[in-house]
C-alpha cells in the first residue's frame, strides 16, 4: 500500500560447492521493519539509562540540599537553662501584680515536674497539674485532666521514655496579674548524666500556670511541639518576613 514500508523476507535455495542446488532452503533474511525494531529497542535502552542517571542525580542533589538545610537551621534564641535567671514580663491587672516569690514558685513547679520525670514517678508528675489540666504532646495526643495525664505517663515511664530525663532552656516568663503565668521553653529528653545543650533541644513548649487556693502554682495547660528545623529553614528562605524577631 502506498506510503507504508513493508518488511521484506528473502529466502534463497542453498547450493553445494559445485554450485548445484541442494534442494534445501537457506535461513530467511529479514529487512525493513526488523531493523527499525532493533533501533527502537536501542533507543528505549538509551532513554532508560538516561532516566535512571537523571533520577540518581536528582536524588543526590536532593539529599545534599536536605543536609545543607539541616546544617544551617540552628536557632539563635537559646534561652536560659535556669528558670529563675529569666526576667519575667509583667502585665498588671486589677487583682494586682506578682512578686519575686511568685516567680520562684513558678520555677519550682516546673523543676518538680522535671524531677518527677527523671524518677519515673507518674503520680508526682501528675500532681504538678491542676485537676482539669490539658496536655498536648508533640505528636498531637491530647490528654484531659490530671488523672489522664498521670495514667498516660505511668505507661510511658515503663515503656517509650523509660530511664529518660528532661532538659529545658527557658525562653520567657510572662505574668498576667498575680495569679497567671505563661512559661515558654525549649526542651527534650535524654539518657545518661549529661543533659542536652540548648542548641540540641528539638521541642518548643508552653506552660500556663495558675495560682491555687493554697498559693501553690500548678500547670493548667501544657503544649509541646516538635521543631521541624528543615521545614522552618525552607519557610524562612521562601519568605524572610516569617523569621521571628529573636532569630533575625
Amino acid at each position: 500500500m502506498e506510503g507504508e514500508t513493508m518488511s521484506t523476507v528473502t529466502t534463497t535455495e542453498a547450493t553445494d560447492p559445485t554450485g548445484e542446488p541442494t534442494g534445501l532452503k537457506s535461513a530467511p533474511t529479514r529487512t525493513g521493519n526488523g531493523r527499525r525494531t532493533n533501533r527502537r529497542r536501542t533507543v528505549k535502552r538509551a532513554l532508560g539509562i538516561t532516566a535512571l542517571t537523571l533520577t540518581l542525580t536528582l536524588a543526590v542533589a536532593a539529599a545534599g540540599g536536605y543536609f545543607w538545610l539541616d546544617a544551617t537551621s540552628d536557632v539563635r534564641n537559646l534561652g536560659q537553662t535556669d528558670c529563675t535567671a529569666v526576667t519575667p514580663a509583667v502585665t498588671a491587672t486589677p487583682a494586682g501584680t506578682p512578686t519575686t516569690d511568685d516567680h520562684r514558685a513558678v520555677c519550682d513547679t516546673i523543676r518538680a515536674l522535671t524531677d518527677a520525670w527523671g524518677r519515673g514517678d507518674a503520680t508526682a508528675y501528675g500532681e504538678q497539674f491542676t485537676v482539669d489540666a490539658t496536655y498536648t504532646t508533640y505528636v498531637g495526643t491530647h490528654y484531659q485532666g490530671r488523672r489522664d495525664i498521670a495514667d498516660a505517663h505511668r505507661a510511658l515511664f515503663d515503656g517509650f521514655v523509660k530511664d529518660t530525663k528532661l532538659a529545658d532552656s527557658f525562653l520567657g516568663i510572662r505574668f498576667y496579674g498575680p495569679d497567671t503565668a505563661v512559661v515558654t521553653s525549649r526542651g527534650d529528653t535524654y539518657k545518661g548524666g549529661t543533659p542536652k545543650k540548648p542548641s540540641e533541644l528539638t521541642k518548643t513548649q508552653s506552660y500556663t500556670l495558675v495560682r491555687q487556693s493554697d498559693h501553690s502554682w500548678r500547670i493548667a495547660a501544657f503544649h509541646n511541639t516538635q521543631r521541624q528545623n528543615v521545614m522552618e529553614r525552607l519557610s524562612f528562605l521562601w519568605d524572610s518576613a516569617t523569621v521571628p524577631e529573636a532569630e533575625k
